[in-house]
């Protein structure tokens, strides 16, 4: 059983389009069957170009679907796998979306993003039936040139990889549930994963950060402490008093569960770290009491950085990235390194040694001419 798109040349430049298909098994002979829709031969004008690209994205959508309903037919699926698909697709992510919720806290976000986006961009009724390869690339489209951040800014590189994936994968579960039978998105292919910027700061930069006055002093007491300690924000806002230990081997210490993992943790804190933490309360108290985010807290985090003099662009993750920096540029080993950061895999903390690197390019070429 085989369903192709043929063309068929016309006296005006054009080619129509059509479908050849034939069941075997039933010794039918070859069918064909008119979908209205034509292309430009040689298209000379970027209107004909994508009028071409969408009636050929249109005609590879009604394939599909035809290829889908010859299956059902042949192999006799049940009246309930084809009642699925009249199942709503955003009730059965939302509840995927609450199935993370328990396993991660940092993934159940992403998930419960990509949520909002296609409610945004379809509203919150879309038949599994209805998703194809067309619905799927147009929300690539969204993604790319629509959707926005909760700051009214475009979708970065990774986050369209990311939440992109978040649907296929999705449709990958609906599959293997038997909720449907062929995925779609396996002929639709996703976005690349950006390079990630990691901005981070030199060790006279945060010497410099460290003794600049911040209006929320809780939130500069706690950007240092991920400096020092690599730990991120999700880690250091969530810590109580019980998590930070010592023991005469090795000193201070902090017992923790990841949150974006879920992964138990036990990392060291330096002398000059553990002199930022106020004094201990009970066991179940915040370390960092009052500590949140907010934009306005991230507003105030900039300009703390610009009062010291620095004109980057700082995030609080960037503490993390300068930890990681500063534990390279002084000779840790990135095999250490990545388990001090909690990364499952060494890949991830590479990055980091490919900015040293470049720093290393660049000190080489930093002195000045000298004629030769």
């Amino acid at each position: 059983m085989n369903v192709s798109i043929r063309k068929r040349k016309k006296k005006d430049g054009q080619e129509s389009l059509f479908l050849d298909y034939y069941l075997p098994k039933a010794n039918q002979k070859r069918k064909k069957e008119s979908l209205n829709l034509y292309i430009y031969s040689t298209p000379k004008t970027s209107k004909e170009r994508a009028h071409n690209k969408k009636a050929l994205l249109l005609a590879e959508s009604i394939r599909s679907k035809k290829f889908l309903e010859i299956q059902h037919e042949e192999h006799g699926f049940s009246n309930s796998t084809k009642e699925n698909l009249n199942k709503n697709f955003i009730t059965y992510f939302s509840e995927k979306t609450e199935e993370r919720y328990n396993q991660s806290t940092g993934n159940y976000g992403n998930w419960d993003s990509v949520l909002k986006h296609l409610i945004k961009f379809n509203g919150d009724v879309v038949l599994f039936k209805d998703i194809d390869i067309k619905w799927l690339e147009d929300f690539k489209y969204y993604l790319k040139h629509t959707a926005k951040t909760k700051s009214n800014q475009s979708l970065s590189q990774n986050s369209c990889y990311s939440y992109f994936n978040k649907v296929k994968a999705c449709l990958r579960e609906a599959v293997k549930e038997g909720v449907i039978k062929y995925n779609p998105a396996l002929d639709v292919k996703g976005f690349k994963q950006g390079e990630s910027e990691r901005e981070f700061l030199t060790l006279d930069e945060l010497k410099k950060v460290s003794k600049t006055e911040c209006e929320i002093p809780i939130l500069k007491q706690a950007f240092i402490f991920s400096a020092l300690t690599g730990l991120r924000w999700s880690d250091i806002q969530k810590m109580v008093w019980k998590e930070v230990q010592f023991s005469e081997e090795h000193g201070h210490y902090i017992r923790f569960k990841q949150k974006k993992t879920n992964g138990y943790q036990t990392h060291p804190i330096p002398g000059q770290a553990f002199k930022l933490l106020a004094d201990r309360e009970g066991d179940e108290e915040r370390v960092f009491k009052g500590l949140r985010y907010s934009a306005w807290n991230n507003l105030k985090l900039q300009q703390w950085v610009m009062k010291a003099g620095i004109s980057k662009t700082i995030t609080f993750h960037c503490a993390r990235h300068t930890y990681a920096t500063l534990q390279l540029t002084f000779g840790t080993d990135i095999y250490t390194v990545s388990k001090l950061l909690g990364h499952k895999e060494l890949k991830t903390t590479q990055v980091y040694a490919q900015i040293i690197n470049q720093k290393k390019v660049d000190a080489a070429n930093a002195i000045p001419d000298i004629n030769l």
